[in-house]
């Protein structure tokens, strides 16, 4: 049985991104392709693979046990490709990253323009997410993290700024209006737009100020998703609807416009700042090292 090493390919780039939509994606050829590829190489082991129907794709159970064995040789076939970078003149190769919508937001910007204009042959896909995920069993290279989440057995590089604290804000109307707490528990008094992780978790507003920590359950009119929502939050803080508490760098430019006003700053939560991570089992690919590397020579300017 010799099963063509695309197809192989193709199933585990399936079985990783979960469908067949994302898997074309984010290997850039057609999903119609893929499904060809798939139907080939379970017409070839004579089992199938994958449960499909119109709204998921899930792996069967001999599926899951293919792709177990499958991702360490695909680990290093894709060392074996990475050699060829040691003959070229510049690294070149993709490199996956997982990240929180928030790094995309405040971390990234400044650190992706200069990375890809200084290596033109180096493709960035990026994925941003609320959700924590085993990057290695979903193809990535690595990921960003805040410490408190950081995997075992992972290796963890500074990225970002190493000191960051989570903001209160209202609008100065509604602020008139209600008038300003002085208290975290005041907040239980006003409307506040409140977030909800995809696990269907609420986050809860923390606050500290002389070693008092405060953990207060708010509620309002507004609940978005950690994440891909977080500026209909924003904007709904704008307009008066109600209290928003996010990082202060997210809302430090309508702080600077005067579009909100920061309330109980004594009290703001500082937190550490995040990490790129990533298997400390496996070899680094090219695209990754240099992606390390341009970020520590970044924090020594």
């Amino acid at each position: 049985m010799k099963s063509s090493i695309n197809d192989i390919t193709a199933f585990v780039a399936v079985a990783r991104a979960g469908g067949f939509r994302e898997a074309a994606r984010v290997e850039n050829i057609s999903a119609s392709r893929l499904s060809d590829a798939i139907r080939r190489l379970e017409g070839e082991l004579g089992v199938r693979l994958f449960h499909r129907n119109t709204r998921s794709v899930v792996l069967t159970e001999v599926g899951m046990v293919l792709l177990e064995r499958m991702n360490p040789i695909m680990s290093e076939f894709d060392s074996a490709l990475d050699m060829v970078n040691l003959y070229r003149d510049k690294p070149a190769g993709k490199l996956r990253l997982n990240v929180p919508v928030s790094a995309v937001k405040l971390i990234l910007p400044a650190i992706v323009p200069a990375f890809l204009e200084a290596y033109p042959d180096i493709e960035l896909d990026v994925t941003a997410e609320s959700n924590v995920i085993n990057i290695i069993d979903a193809g990535f290279d690595a990921g960003i993290r805040y410490d408190e989440r950081l995997e075992q057995d992972m290796i963890a590089v500074p990225i970002g700024p190493r000191q960051q604290r989570y903001a209160l804000a209202a609008s100065p109307k509604l602020l008139d209006r209600l008038g300003r707490p002085t208290h975290p528990r005041d907040l239980l008094n006003y409307p506040c737009l409140t977030g909800r992780f995809r696990s269907g978790v609420a986050n809860t507003w923390e606050f500290e100020k002389d070693n008092d920590t405060i953990d207060i359950k708010v509620s309002g009119p507004l609940v978005v998703n950690i994440g891909s929502a977080v500026d209909l939050a924003v904007d709904a803080a704008v307009a008066g609807t109600g209290v928003i508490y996010l990082f202060e760098e997210w809302l430090q430019p309508y702080f600077d416009s005067g579009q909100l006003e920061p309330i109980l700053e004594t009290w703001w939560l500082s937190f550490s700042g995040p990490y790129l991570y990533y298997s400390g089992r496996r070899l680094v690919p090219t695209p990754l090292r240099t992606f390390i590397d341009f970020i520590k020579d970044m924090d020594k300017e």
